[in-house]
């Protein structure tokens, strides 16, 4: 099979951005509610608020989010809708580590 060197590169973008279990948590949260605050986001996936905004700015810049501002809550969505495609990879995968 051979893939072109463009689509490798943006695979290996993505996979960068997203290799963290926080970003992981992010997008399967986003994938089943297609809009989320960060306070949802973070009672969702038990993280801090701080660490949470973090992840979620570097994937807002990188492309994969975005963001809607209505008062002062920010909702947050998948931009980057082929991700699902990448978690259902992950779901399937039965690595023995």
């Amino acid at each position: 099979m051979k893939i072109e060197k463009n689509k490798l590169e943006k695979a290996a973008f993505i996979l960068k951005t997203i290799a963290h279990p926080t970003r992981l948590a992010v997008i399967a949260q986003l994938q089943e509610t297609s809009e989320l605050t960060v306070n949802e986001l973070m009672e969702k996936t038990g993280c801090e608020q701080s660490l949470l905004s973090h992840h979620l700015t570097n994937m807002k810049t990188k492309g994969l989010l975005q963001v809607r501002r209505a008062g002062t809550s920010s909702f947050y969505s998948l931009k980057e809708l082929n991700l699902s495609s990448v978690l259902a990879c992950i779901e399937k995968c039965d690595c023995n580590m």
